[in-house]
């Protein structure tokens, strides 16, 4: 199993697939290292059949030129702090869990606000408490 950048990449898909699996890579920039690599390594080829010398020119290449996994995940958690830090808009709409790029919220917004949650007094709840006093 190839180890590229501290990850596991599947054995049976293509190269140019696989590498989408290490945070800060997706196929469009696979697609480019690739291409930059052409005379040593084929996009098509499946990582079972790389080389330990392939593997290697991956490593490095992605090393120097590329920040991903750990590093990349430090440098945006830092702006989000700094955004916070700051008292920003956007930061405001972070700490507030709010959508931050102008999406609206009246009506939308549930993948970043979770379920609805009901204000006031339900039928059950108010039953119960009513009955009780």
């Amino acid at each position: 199993m190839a180890r590229i950048a501290g990850v596991d990449l599947p054995r049976d898909k293509k190269i140019s697939i696989a590498l989408a699996y290490v945070y800060g890579i997706g196929r469009p920039m696979a697609k480019k290292i690739l291409a930059g690599l052409s005379a040593q390594i084929s996009p098509d080829i499946r990582v079972k059949d790389l080389t330990e010398d392939q593997i290697g020119l991956l490593n490095t290449v992605i090393q120097k030129e590329y920040k991903v996994e750990g590093e990349l995940r430090r440098e945006i958690t830092a702006a989000l702090k700094r955004y916070v830090e700051i008292n920003s808009y956007r930061g405001y709409r972070h700490r507030r869990n709010l959508p931050v790029r102008g999406q609206r919220t009246r009506t939308n917004g549930r993948t970043r606000r979770g379920r609805r949650r009901t204000v006031g007094s339900s039928g059950k709840a108010a039953a119960a408490a009513g009955g009780k006093a």
